[in-house]
């Protein structure tokens, strides 16, 4: 297909689309959910600026619509709908694209969920696009209905600084629970190792390293931001762009000390395992040593010789038990003083 068509490439998360619209001033903010396409069409926002938020990305014709409103380029709505993007940033003179990845951790499963997330900044418009509800942006919705907020002093740009904060502040909680994971798993490979176990790691490890993918270009993209000549960032945001970008380095180098700890689990996943396995190969070398003087008693006695000492002796049957019994209780006594038999 020719570059710029409206196909929606990823899964579908959502039963249905869902439009939200924040329009917004000085004064306050008037809010309008939207079922249709026809229904936005018929409504025109009373204050001067505004967000624009969807919700699942599989219908193309409501992508088309928005694009046609707010003059966004073919490739920007190929993209939004493209759901595999690389973090990054573009600068259409009228307008920012910023791609970047949501994530979210289900701690009772212990699974990682990565949606893609779209805002494209304009003079007076910001423009969100989400693969599905995550509830990330419910705290600046409630800011922004609080009376006399101090979001709504601010221009848009201050207001697409505030959706990238809530993003990089949830990337803390995802990481804080690897490295839950991560200390979990270390208590499990010193005490009790399990295939199982090696399993959990993988898959945790691939966990950062998803997350390590997304964040690290998204290092980049805050650098351009507060240090490009882009007009759509004032000075004063410009401060608070370059304190999520300290969050930013914050989380990769918390996310590399996860990282190198689940490269040391496997280390220590294997040592375990293999002295395990001394321990195991070591007692039932004891035991078999324990075995052999007995062996070779019983071997000794039963040559077929016609003249052997003990062997017309009515005890001596009992004389060859307890020699047997005897050198291995010694035996034993002496490997349990050097912790032969010990676990």
């Amino acid at each position: 297909m020719p570059p710029g068509s409206l196909v929606h490439v990823g899964t579908v998360k959502t039963d249905k689309p869902q439009i939200s619209l924040i329009a917004f001033d000085t004064d306050g903010i008037e809010e309008k959910r939207f079922a249709s396409i026809e229904e936005s069409r018929a409504y025109t926002p009373g204050r001067n600026r505004v967000w624009l938020n969807v919700h699942g990305l599989q219908d193309a014709e409501i992508l088309g619509e928005i694009g046609r409103r707010f003059g966004l380029h073919p490739l920007v709505l190929e993209d939004v709908l493209n759901t595999h993007q690389r973090p990054k940033i573009e600068d259409y003179d009228d307008y920012l694209y910023c791609v970047m990845r949501v994530f979210a951790y289900d701690p009772q499963t212990h699974t990682l969920g990565s949606d893609q997330l779209s805002i494209v900044l304009g003079e007076n418009f910001v423009l969100s696009f989400q693969e599905r509800p995550t509830g990330t942006f419910e705290p600046i919705r409630e800011r922004l209905r609080a009376p006399q907020a101090p979001i709504l002093k601010h221009g848009v740009d201050y207001l697409a600084y505030a959706l990238l904060d809530a993003v990089i502040d949830q990337y803390f909680v995802v990481v804080d629970h690897l490295g839950d994971d991560a200390e979990r798993l270390e208590d499990d490979a010193l005490s009790r190792p399990t295939p199982q176990l090696l399993q959990t790691i993988h898959q945790v490890k691939h966990d950062t390293q998803m997350l390590r993918r997304a964040i690290w270009p998204l290092r980049e993209v805050l650098n351009g931001l507060i240090r490009g000549d882009t007009r759509f960032f004032s000075d004063e945001t410009r401060l608070y762009l370059r304190d999520i970008y300290d969050h930013t380095i914050h989380v990769i180098e918390t996310l590399d000390a996860v990282r190198e700890l689940l490269s040391d689990l496997m280390d220590i996943y294997l040592s375990a395992v293999s002295n395990r396995l001394n321990v195991e190969v070591r007692i039932l070398t004891v035991l078999t040593t324990l075995f052999l003087p007995a062996t070779l008693i019983s071997g000794i006695f039963g040559m077929n010789f016609d003249v052997m000492p003990l062997l017309r002796d009515p005890v001596g049957f009992y004389i060859a038990l307890a020699m047997m019994g005897f050198v291995a209780a010694a035996m034993a006594a002496l490997f349990w003083r050097r912790n032969w038999l010990r676990l």
